[in-house]
């Protein structure tokens, strides 16, 4: 089965691998946090061929997470802006450099600080329940479908 037949799957999670299931996508979309916008810019950064960076890009385009806007009329640029959608996707970003970190360190890259960017404080991002503002721990956690009609 290909990535974007998990689209109409029930499973959320085989949906949501439907658009970011690809490494590079991943990738591009760290960048893309990362402040980066331009193909050249994200070509440079990734490493990849440009067939496959413009084919990651279209998909993101095309699922909703990236917006194509024109900065250069001669000749025509574009650059690649999150979207709300993609924005929604940051701490599935942020779950994922933490889990790396504590499950594949390398002894000789040091590890992310995370820091507000108004006030400079470090800031240790964790999953919390809305209502009750304690971490979720997934032995605490049942997950299932609920009619709430």
């Amino acid at each position: 089965m290909r990535w974007n037949e998990l689209q109409n799957e029930t499973c959320p999670v085989a949906r949501g691998l439907s658009v970011v299931g690809d490494r590079w996508t991943l990738l591009v979309l760290r960048d893309c946090f990362r402040g980066l916008r331009r193909f050249e810019e994200l070509h440079e950064s990734l490493g990849i061929t440009r067939h496959v960076l413009s084919d990651r890009l279209k998909g993101l385009e095309a699922a909703g997470v990236l917006e194509r806007r024109q900065y250069s009329d001669a000749p025509p640029r574009h650059e690649y802006r999150l979207t709300d959608k993609g924005r929604d996707l940051y701490p599935v970003l942020i779950a994922l450099i933490r889990w790396g970190e504590t499950h594949q360190p390398r002894a000789d890259v040091p590890d992310f600080t995370f820091r507000d960017r108004h006030t400079g404080a470090v800031i240790e991002p964790v999953l919390t329940d809305r209502r009750t503002g304690r971490e979720i721990d997934p032995r605490q956690v049942s997950a299932s479908r609920e009619d709430t009609g």
